[in-house]
């Protein structure tokens, strides 16, 4: 099992049997995944599309469509709010807020 030793300046060489594994030459891209306390190294070759699907997302995409749909209709409402401030009659706002898009 190769191994390398960490300097002062936090730098490692990687053993010639991983570099030749890896197909490694000077001035490669090492892409570093980390999996609890393991390290993996990818080598980064060809270009940025080569790395999709490599790193998961934590959580789901946001939908701006929909985002940007309840903003306009949360600012709808206050606005409307304001507006009826003095008006009593709050069942009227309902309706002159639309509700669907």
């Amino acid at each position: 099992m190769p191994v390398s030793v960490l300097t002062k300046k936090w730098q490692t060489t990687i053993p010639k049997d991983i570099r030749s594994l890896l197909g490694l030459k000077p001035s490669d891209k090492i892409l570093y995944l980390i999996e609890g306390k393991r390290v993996i190294l990818k080598p980064l070759k060809g270009n940025i599309l080569d790395l999709r699907g490599s790193v998961t997302a934590k959580e789901k995409p946001v939908d701006f469509k929909k985002l940007r749909a309840d903003t306009k209709k949360k600012v709808a409402r206050k606005g409307i709010e304001e507006l009826y401030s003095y008006d009593k009659d709050y069942d009227r706002i309902d309706w002159l807020v639309r509700l669907e898009p």
